[in-house]
């Protein structure tokens, strides 16, 4: 079993960016009726998306996040000590989008950075990732980016994934520090149903060729490319309502810990019908389960920070005075799942970026 108990490792800061470019789903013309948009929105919650600008990446928001975040922390570039960036949406096949922001971000040359590839489950893998690296190697400071462009990996054609996804970038700040309360972790993965979210050509497995190019009618009757992102929509929907409370009450049983200490339940922002029905099993009221469907959609490895920087800014800054109880879960692309909880005391939360 893959738990964690990691120690002497503190969250200091979160930032958020996202782009300025708001995409109205009721403005796309794959809803044929305003019938259709509607049940779209009462089944998803997502009325609007945030959408890059051609060539801005990733990085590029996690980048903006980033330097905001370091400025109000008032860090020194030069004593970050280890860098990860996790996302889909990398800037090349190679290298390591993470040495490109390394440099960009005029950290150190002993900064160690490397890339992690995942998505809706990408920050609670960073982030303990990243913790046990500090926790065993006593880096002072360290810097976790996580995000992901997924808006340009959908075909505009395909109402199963297009009016879902929307972009933004985080930086989360991490300190070694002998007094930090402990962080818990659990991570898991069925790889066995890795075609459930899929991008087709592209890889090594099956290289780019002229055909990845051409648009086709699939079966669910939605049209894309072999560039574009495939979702088995059924069964991960299966996959979520099913293995996600599951992995929460064993996490809780391993740990000994009570529902009633965590003060807010962040979970991957997947859809309102799946985290409603999420939440429901886990008998979590609503005002503990902040989101953020309505106006940025699935944010895939960000969506986690995002919704905290979006709804928890004012009880993060207010830690100084009142320690937050944080219980965090992101599944997905994979397929892939995990939870981490932990505590903020003095952390900074920045004001949203927009770019």
């Amino acid at each position: 079993m893959a738990y964690q108990n990691i120690k002497n490792v503190e969250i200091t800061g979160l930032a958020a960016c996202v782009p300025v470019q708001s995409e109205e789903n009721s403005d796309l013309d794959i809803f044929e009726t305003d019938k259709e948009f509607q049940k779209f929105v009462e089944h998803t919650g997502i009325e609007r998306r945030r959408k890059t600008r051609p060539g801005f990446c990733a990085s590029d928001l996690c980048f903006h996040a980033a330097e905001r975040l370091l400025s109000d922390l008032n860090w020194q570039k030069e004593d970050i000590e280890c860098l990860v960036f996790v996302s889909h949406s990398p800037d090349y096949k190679y290298p390591a989008t993470a040495c490109i922001l390394q440099a960009r971000l005029g950290l150190s040359n002993e900064c160690m950075s490397f890339d992690i590839s995942l998505g809706c489950s990408g920050w609670v893998y960073g982030l303990s990732t990243i913790a046990s690296l500090i926790s065993a190697s006593k880096f002072q400071k360290a810097l976790l980016l996580v995000g992901d462009t997924t808006t340009t990996t959908k075909s505009p054609k395909d109402k199963s994934t297009y009016p879902l996804f929307g972009d933004a970038g985080s930086a989360t700040a991490l300190t070694y520090n002998e007094s930090a309360d402990d962080i818990y972790a659990h991570m898991a993965t069925d790889g066995g149903n890795y075609k459930a979210i899929i991008m087709e050509d592209g890889g090594f497995r099956n290289p780019f060729t002229i055909d990845s190019l051409k648009e086709t009618l699939r079966e669910d009757g939605s049209i894309r490319s072999r560039l574009h992102t495939h979702m088995d929509g059924m069964t991960v929907f299966s996959f979520g309502i099913n293995k996600v409370p599951k992995s929460v009450h064993k996490f809780f049983e391993r740990f000994e810990i009570e529902k009633s200490e965590i003060d807010y339940f962040v979970f991957h922002q997947a859809n309102k019908m799946m985290n409603q029905k999420i939440q429901k099993k886990l008998q979590i009221p609503d005002e503990k389960a902040p989101h953020l469907f309505k106006n940025y959609g699935n944010t895939s490895s960000s969506s986690i920070p995002l919704t905290m920087v979006t709804n928890l800014k004012d009880q993060i800054n207010a830690s100084d005075r009142h320690k937050i109880n944080l219980f965090t879960c992101g599944f997905g692309v994979g397929l892939s799942w995990g939870s981490v909880y932990f505590r903020l005391q003095n952390a900074i939360c920045s004001e949203l970026i927009e770019v």
